[in-house]
């Protein structure tokens, strides 16, 4: 059995979200127990304040909502945010380099993200922006992250056109096995839909709606 609270990174990425909003996620995050708050890498800082003395994560994002950074950009990022006290680091591939083809430097972007964030036993959930990419490009993705040992595989940001998708994340549970985690993203707005992605393979979820999924849920204790 597993709390339902547990699957969730309480999520506020809006490019308006304010210092109280910021706080007021932090806070909420406290009370319904969810794994982590994912927030904007300006926030960062306050937010590990918010977060003192709870058990709730820190998550941001990098390379943000469209990954095509250069691989330097990303990696002093990650640099900043190690030291404002981040604990999981949520990165954008680079897209466009799989549209080019350019598969040797997505790999070597991946590789320094895990020599980077490995020593500092940091976890490292890379977003595939599953919208844009293929099959093909979806499995020789998670092929590359298997080997590497990333340790989410993310459906989305949430900005492209489509998020999460069902049958999207239950091909990528049924090629890497337990090599790697899932996270997915993008529209998942209720309990139902939440139970689905989780039934699906996901074991965690980005979405905003954490609160509504949780109090919805059948059980009191929101075990699953």
């Amino acid at each position: 059995m597993t709390n339902l609270s547990k699957y969730i990174d309480h999520t506020l990425l809006k490019p308006i979200c304010t210092s109280e909003d910021i706080k007021r996620i932090c806070r909420e995050a406290v009370e319904y127990g969810f794994k982590s708050v994912c927030i904007p890498p300006s926030h960062a800082v306050e937010a590990k304040k918010f977060l003192a003395d709870t058990d709730v994560l820190l998550c941001t994002v990098i390379g943000f909502p469209l990954g095509y950074n250069d691989t330097a950009t990303k990696l002093c990022e990650i640099s900043s945010m190690l030291k404002a006290g981040v604990d999981e680091f949520d990165v954008v591939v680079n897209v466009s380099k799989i549209k080019s083809g350019a598969w040797t430097d997505v790999e070597a972007e991946i590789k320094l993200i895990v020599t980077l964030l490995k020593p500092q036993n940091k976890v490292f959930k890379l977003i595939f922006e599953t919208a844009y990419l293929d099959t093909t490009e979806i499995l020789k993705l998670c092929d590359i992250c298997v080997t590497h040992g990333v340790d989410f595989l993310k459906t989305s940001t949430g900005f492209a056109p489509k998020g999460a998708d069902l049958d999207v994340v239950k091909m990528m549970r049924s090629h890497v096995g337990d090599a790697a985690k899932i996270k997915a993203s993008g529209g998942i707005v209720d309990y139902e839909t939440a139970m689905n992605f989780i039934e699906a393979g996901a074991d965690r979820l980005g979405t905003s709606s954490g609160i509504r999924i949780v109090t919805e849920a059948p059980s009191t204790n929101n075990q699953i």
